[in-house]
C-alpha cells in the first residue's frame, strides 16, 4: 500500500474489493446473462483486446471503454428500430439521439486512440528454450 495516500483512497485487498471492481459483475444486481450485460462484455473485451489487453490498459482507459460498450450497445438498439421502422417513421427525437450518441462514441473512441495496439507475443528465452510458445 502506498503511504502517501490518505486511507480513504488506498485500493482495499483483493478480497475486499467489490465484485465490480474484481470483474465479477458489470453492475450491482445486474443479472448478468441478459442480452443486454452479454453483449456489453463481449465490446468491452473486444476493444480491451485492441488496446493490447487488461494488462496493460490503465483503470482510465477500462473506464473509457466501458461507456464506449454502452453507447455501441444503445446506438445498436436505435440503428434496430430505425431498420425495422415503416418508410418515413423515424421519429426526430430518436434520430437526434442517434447523432448525439454517434458524437460522443466518436469522441470517447478518440480518446482511446482509434487504433489497434499490436501485442507482444515473442516468447522469453525461458518459454523457447522449454519449448513452450506463451
Amino acid at each position: 500500500m502506498r503511504s502517501d495516500l490518505p486511507s480513504s483512497v488506498v485500493m482495499s485487498a483483493p478480497t475486499e474489493r467489490t465484485r465490480v471492481t474484481n470483474g465479477r459483475n458489470l453492475l450491482p444486481g445486474l443479472d448478468g446473462r441478459t442480452y443486454w450485460a452479454r453483449r456489453v462484455r463481449e465490446v468491452m473485451a473486444l476493444h480491451i483486446s485492441d488496446l493490447g489487453g487488461a494488462d496493460v490498459c490503465s483503470e482510465a482507459e477500462k473506464s473509457v471503454v466501458r461507456r464506449i460498450s454502452v453507447l455501441t450497445i444503445e446506438m445498436e438498439k436505435l440503428e434496430q428500430r430505425f431498420a425495422t421502422a415503416a418508410p418515413d417513421h423515424i421519429s426526430h427525437p430518436d434520430l437526434d439521439m442517434y447523432q448525439r450518441g454517434a458524437n460522443t462514441l466518436r469522441r470517447l473512441l478518440d480518446m482511446t486512440g482509434l487504433q489497434r495496439r499490436s501485442r507482444d507475443i515473442t516468447p522469453t528465452l525461458d518459454q523457447y528454450m522449454s519449448g513452450g510458445n506463451q
